[in-house]
């Protein structure tokens, strides 16, 4: 019996995917407990209309952000922080800061997709990746000067 799954069912699939189970299983324990909803003819059709329409969206999402990332790609922020006498920062250079200098620079990038290889604790030029996922990377040079 085929259904389309209204939630994720453990080892079946995932919200939306249209599968293949028996009539027991789904009589029994998906219907009863609205984890899945018969596949008729009706409903196939409009999963197949919204299947679509996702992968439309998913297209263009996956555009603008490759349009975004290409235009942060090679671009240097400075910060300038107060430092001791060997050039170790007092504090650090977080992806927070960084995402809002990124902001000020008409970028909107949240902090989580900026990635550093290490803590920023010194006096330097540094690098930093913004990861979007989906192999959608760039590189941005992060720039600490003394106050």
């Amino acid at each position: 019996m085929k259904v389309i799954l209204t939630q994720d069912v453990k080892d079946i699939g995932k919200v939306g995917d249209l599968v293949n189970v028996s009539e027991g299983f789904a009589r029994n324990f998906l219907f009863p407990r609205k984890m899945a909803a018969e596949a008729t003819e009706k409903r196939v059709k409009e999963w197949t209309h919204l299947q679509s329409v996702a992968e439309a969206k998913k297209k263009k999402a996956h555009a603008e952000r490759k349009a975004v990332l290409d235009k942060i790609n090679g671009t240097t922020l400075k910060f300038k922080m107060a430092a001791g006498e060997t050039d170790k920062l007092f504090g650090t250079v977080t992806t927070t800061e960084i995402s809002k200098e990124l902001q000020k620079a008409g970028f909107s990038v949240d902090r989580r997709d900026i990635h550093l290889e290490e803590p920023i604790k010194v006096l330097g030029q540094h690098k930093a990746a913004v990861k979007y996922g989906e192999g959608l990377e760039a590189s941005i040079t992060i720039s600490v000067e003394r106050a």
